[in-house]
């Protein structure tokens, strides 16, 4: 059964969504302003499925990508850039105002850069036991098998391919294989995860398609399986050898946008702490100016900084220590001898560590985050602790996604 449905505007996922007498109910793929015909979506009331466009918005452009509306990678290839760009900048306006924090918010920066440089693959045998390797399908368990990816850089050209031949090496099952894929300076590095303890014959043949497709490593849940050279980050002035699987900012114009924001709103700070540091995203850079005290949960990571900190010259100290930030947050007797604090938790936020930073008398904060709601919650712990939020920049690493990265500097 269809209906027809006038979309009044987009939601936070992207969906439009249109206003009925039941309530709000939310249509993928649609714009505001358009008439539409729909069908029910069984067991989400709330949902339904475009059947037909009755009266297309003069925003909507043609999507770039041949898998675009099957694969539930992009969300938002149909809108027009200019639009869509307000409408990102808009999720964080609103999300601050509902918390309660009232800041000026910069335009969008647009940090898709030559594309992402990291990707997640998923390899399955499928309906009739046809191999499936791609990305996950829209708010569905079954994968969308591609052959190439509009949003992924240059650089991962190669992955796609790459990725075939390992889920065709490895015999995979209707059990899900991950394949992790990060362009490095020197080549793919590959780490595959979810296919269980390797036989030799696998190592084997997984040794010989990493020289095939010129892979600089593959590893299995981080074990070496191959490598013809260890893959290399720069990062400002250093070289980072990437830990297997490591986290890396999904496009290095993303990357290069929210360490020029870090390092202008730490000013001319001498002693500074890189909280949620990884791999030294910031505190590489931090070090050429001052001082640098960097934390992490991920101990590969903290030891990869140690490792590029260490043989990276024109860079002043950088004490870099594994420390879950959840558990043992830096509290405001640590961070007394601190001028600046950069954190940059994982999508769930840093709670604990904004609420110690809130007793303490650090001069100025600069939040990073992926999640504008966890971001707004935490700042307005700080806000609550006498600091003042003086400015907010979204910016945009995840194009055609609802995703978005915020940097904030708060002051005392």
């Amino acid at each position: 059964m269809t209906e027809q449905l006038t979309i009044a505007r987009l939601g936070h996922r992207g969906d439009g969504v249109a206003e009925t007498p039941a309530g709000p109910v939310y249509v993928p793929y649609t714009l505001p302003g358009e008439v539409v015909t729909v069908e029910a979506v069984p067991g989400h009331p709330d949902r339904r499925q475009l059947d037909h466009i009755d009266k297309a918005s003069h925003e909507r452009v043609a999507p770039v990508c041949k898998h675009f509306g099957v694969c539930g990678g992009c969300a938002l290839q149909h809108w027009s850039l200019a639009e869509y760009a307000l409408w990102k900048r808009n999720l964080v306006v609103e999300m601050l105002e509902h918390h309660g924090v009232i800041a000026p918010v910069a335009p969008l920066i647009d940090a898709h850069g030559k594309g992402r440089r990291r990707a997640v693959l998923h390899a399955r045998r499928g309906t009739h036991n046809v191999l499936e390797v791609g990305f996950a399908a829209p708010r569905a368990h079954h994968i969308v098998a591609i052959d190439a990816c509009p949003v992924l850089a240059p650089e991962l050209a190669g992955a796609v391919t790459a990725a075939w031949a390992i889920a065709e090496a490895l015999k995979v099952t209707e059990k899900p294989l991950d394949i992790h894929v990060t362009a490095a300076d020197n080549g793919l590095d590959v780490d595959v995860r979810g296919s269980g303890a390797l036989k030799p014959d696998q190592i084997a043949a997984l040794a010989r398609i990493a020289d095939a497709h010129g892979l600089a490593r593959l590893t299995r849940h981080g074990e070496l399986v191959t490598q013809r050279a260890q893959p290399l980050l720069t990062v400002g002035r250093a070289q980072v050898p990437l830990p297997p699987g490591s986290f890396l900012q999904a496009t290095a114009e993303g990357e290069a946008a929210l360490a020029r924001l870090v390092i202008e709103h730490v000013g001319k700070a001498k002693r500074v702490a890189d909280l949620f540091a990884g791999i030294g995203t910031f505190a590489l850079r931090l070090a050429e100016k001052a001082r640098v005290t960097a934390a992490d949960s991920e101990a590969s990571a903290i030891k990869a900084l140690q490792r590029a900190a260490a043989n990276a010259s024109g860079l002043k100290q950088i004490e870099a220590i594994p420390r879950d930030l959840f558990r043992r947050p830096f509290v405001a007797s640590e961070l007394k001898v601190f001028d600046a604090v950069v954190f940059d938790p994982p999508r769930q936020g840093a709670e604990a560590q904004a609420r110690e930073l809130a007793k303490s008398g650090v001069k100025t904060v600069v939040a990073v985050s992926c999640d504008p709601a966890t971001f707004a919650r935490d700042v307005k712990i700080l806000i609550d602790g006498g600091y003042k939020l003086a400015g907010v920049t979204p910016v945009d690493q995840f194009r055609w996604s609802q995703h978005v990265e915020v940097v904030g500097v708060l002051g005392r």
